[in-house]
Order: C-alpha cells, then structure tokens, then sequence
C-alpha cells in the first residue's frame, strides 16, 4: 500500500504539471464564455469524458499504434505543436463569438483535445506506465480529471474574481503562452529529427 501510494504522487505531479491547468482555465473561460450554465456543463462534462476516453486508448494502443504507422515521439510533438498553434493563432485573431460559431464540439476539440489532454500528457502518460506500472498512473489520470472538472465548474467564480476585462487579458495572455509552447513542441520535434 506504501509502494502504491509513493507511486501514485510520483504519477500525480508530471500529470497535474503536463496539463498544466493553470494554462487551460483561462482559455476554456475565454471559449465558454456568454453561455448558459447549462450549456458550460454539458462542455465540461463533455470535455472531460474525452480526455479520459482519449487517454485511455493512447495508454491501450498508442505504443503499438506508432509503431505501426511509424510515427516517432517527435512527429507527434510536431503535429500536436501545429493543432496548438492554429488555436492559439486563432484564439489571439478571433473574438469569442467568431471562435464559437467556427466550433463545432468544443468540449471534444480544443478543450479535451489537446488543451486537457496534448501531446505532453500523452508522452508523459507512456513514460510513467513504463516506470510505475499502469495502476497508478491510471488513478493519476483520474484524480487530475477530477481537478480538471471542479476548476471549470468553478469557471464563473472565477471569471467574478478576476473580472470579464482580466479574464480577457489573461486569455489573450495565455493564447501568446499557448503558440510559445506550440513552437517550442515543434522545435523541440524538429531538433531532435536533425540530430539523428
């Protein structure tokens, strides 16, 4: 039990860190935002229910899916650099009522995918299954949905907190914040190809 309560912290950190939730918040505020409580829910709810599903299927296939397809670790920290850059780019250009009419799902792309769950939670998820075994790193998972779930619930608490014009610089802010870890994923992907 002490063994898999040690792991189950040492999965819990990198976890809650890849999602980064600090960064997501203010852009699902941003997306959400002039919406009906009930409709910010169902998104949530949405939202959620994706990243766990996704994550599930990545932690199942993923290994053999890139093996298969040949897709190394960089490609896919190129691609997943790309999608966050496009709606960084858009997130930053487009006001919130152009960015709702061009989403279809939202709770499913951009916030579960890969806002919550990005190509970071992804390789993180594949590394701590390898070193802590799957148990663990899967009540990791969990436990970080759930933080996921009660801060965009609490979303409009905090939009009252900050205020509709500090939730609008701190989301533009963060769109900035976003395509810098977008080009930053994309470079890394790219450097790391050179150097083979």
């Amino acid at each position: 039990m002490e063994n898999f309560l040690k792991a189950l912290i040492n999965t819990f950190i990198p976890i809650f860190v890849a999602i980064d939730i600090f960064v997501v918040l203010p852009i699902f505020i941003s997306i959400t935002e002039g919406m009906s409580k009930a409709k910010s829910n169902a998104i949530v709810r949405e939202s959620i229910l994706t990243a766990l599903a996704v994550s599930l299927a990545f932690v199942a296939l993923g290994e053999a899916i890139f093996r298969i397809l040949g897709i190394t670790a960089n490609d896919f920290k190129i691609a997943g650099g790309l999608v966050l850059l496009v709606f960084a780019i858009l997130d930053i250009v487009k006001h919130s009522e152009e960015r709702r009419e061009l989403s279809g799902r939202m709770g499913v792309v951009p916030i579960a995918v890969p806002l919550i769950i990005g190509p970071a939670v992804l390789a993180t998820l594949l590394v701590l299954v390898d070193h802590y075994g799957i148990l663990p790193t899967l009540v990791s998972l969990v436990l970080n949905l759930i933080v996921v779930y009660f801060s965009f619930i609490r979303a409009e608490a905090i939009t009252k907190l900050f205020g509709r014009g500090g939730i609008a610089a701190i989301s533009k802010i963060m769109a900035i914040l976003l395509a810098s870890i977008a080009v930053m994923m994309i470079r890394i992907g790219i450097e790391n190809i050179v150097k083979r």
